[in-house]
């Protein structure tokens, strides 16, 4: 982070162009039109908000809508003008951003907040031959494979995760229940298998502290999970991944190792850091009247739902703050609170430097859900929201008639 970028004068009623329509997004426009700061438009290119932390409980039989909120009923549209569209190219000097489908958005104050991308690192046969949780499509495509896979003739399967960071975790931790639930529905039941790890690290949650690592790791070899660490990935193909030179059989090779900064940013010939990130001031700027935030931009904790919330709140009462001539404190980063659930009733919880896990944890977790959704809604519908987590939901034609 750098000292503060200078900004112009803007008028009275600017208009706030907001992009990305995950948690920094959402929470700067929702933020921006409790005060009357001008028009507020929120560019998505989904038409739902991804609650991210629930999507591995999806991927594993949970309810659609617990882990996707339609962002139309999270922004009023009498305050927030909601437009999908993908954002492509940035005129600076117009202050203007083009979508992809060739849309002109005209904007006295921008704010980016795109999110990250799947990152394969150039593995060979990787993209083809894995499957990712990040969209309700790769979702549905990864859990129609697995059904496909329970059949009576196949005796033994072997799914294998890499990477050893939350998402990888959680898949792993819910998989082996989810597995005996569906195997059981499709009269399935003497199929067996084995679910690995693959961790190029040398212990999973490496920016966790040691107790954090040994106790979910204690946890996962409860579970029946293998993990393997120190292991590079370096090909894949449809039955089997090459680690560290040799092949490991497998059919479902679930890929939740790698990101890298939205392709927008490097494209716009933003000033990126060495990992790729956005460099911004105190205040969050980039460049004169562009904001970057959560993931995309380069400052401690980013990539954490927590520190995309607080720069969301950050960045619109800095906005409303100048429009009304003063200044607002610097920006201080605050480390999150660290939520791993591993199965179910258990989850370690890193809170400061306080480590706990177990039951107590996965309440925790429950309560930090209930929380994350009042982020954006109001506690009635965070309330109705956070009961989805009880619900499940199977597009299979087996599964379904049970």
């Amino acid at each position: 982070m750098t000292d503060q970028t200078p900004q112009t004068q803007h008028p009275s009623k600017p208009h706030i162009l907001v992009v990305g329509g995950g948690f920094a997004g959402v929470k700067t426009a929702l933020e921006l039109s409790k005060h009357h700061t001008g028009t507020i438009t929120l560019l998505s290119d989904k038409e739902t908000f991804s609650y991210y932390p629930a999507l591995y409980h999806t991927a594993t039989g949970g309810l659609y809508k617990q882990s996707n909120i339609p962002l139309k009923r999270l922004v009023n549209e009498q305050k927030i003008n909601f437009v999908q569209g993908s954002a492509h190219s940035l005129s600076r000097q117009d202050k203007i951003l083009t979508t992809d489908q060739g849309q002109q958005l005209h904007y006295d104050i921008l704010v980016l907040a795109l999110g990250v991308v799947t990152n394969y690192f150039g593995i060979k046969g990787l993209e083809e031959n894995s499957y990712t949780i990040k969209s309700w499509e790769q979702i549905q495509k990864f859990k129609h494979h697995l059904h496909s896979l329970l059949t009576p003739d196949t005796p033994e399967q072997h799914y294998v995760i890499v990477g050893a960071g939350p998402t990888g975790i959680e898949v792993a931790g819910a998989l082996p229940a989810y597995l005996r639930k569906i195997m059981k529905k499709h009269g399935v039941t003497d199929q067996r298998f084995k679910i690995t790890i693959i961790e190029a690290a040398p212990r999973l949650l490496l920016h966790s502290a040691e107790k954090v690592s040994r106790q979910v790791s204690k946890r996962l070899a409860a579970l029946g999970v293998d993990l393997q660490l120190g292991m590079a990935v370096q090909g894949a193909s449809a039955n089997e991944l090459m680690v560290n030179g040799s092949p490991i059989k497998s059919s479902t090779i679930i890929w939740t190792a790698g990101t890298s900064n939205h392709p927008f940013c490097k494209e716009n010939n933003f000033t990126l850091t060495e990992h790729g990130k956005v460099q911004v001031d105190d205040y969050l700027h980039a460049e004169d009247d562009i904001y970057v935030i959560g993931d995309n931009a380069q400052t401690p904790f980013s990539g954490f739902a927590q520190t995309a919330v607080r720069d969301g709140m950050y960045v619109a009462h800095d906005i409303v703050r100048r429009l009304k001539g003063k200044q607002t404190p610097a920006y201080k980063p605050k480390k999150p609170i660290a939520v791993i659930p591993v199965g179910e009733g258990w989850a370690s919880v890193e809170w400061g430097k306080s480590v706990y896990a177990g039951m107590f944890g996965w309440w925790l977790r429950s309560a930090a859900d209930w929380v994350a959704f009042h982020d954006v809604e109001p506690w009635w519908r965070a309330t109705t929201q956070w009961a989805t987590e009880f619900g499940g939901q199977e597009d299979c034609a087996i599964c379904s008639k049970q």
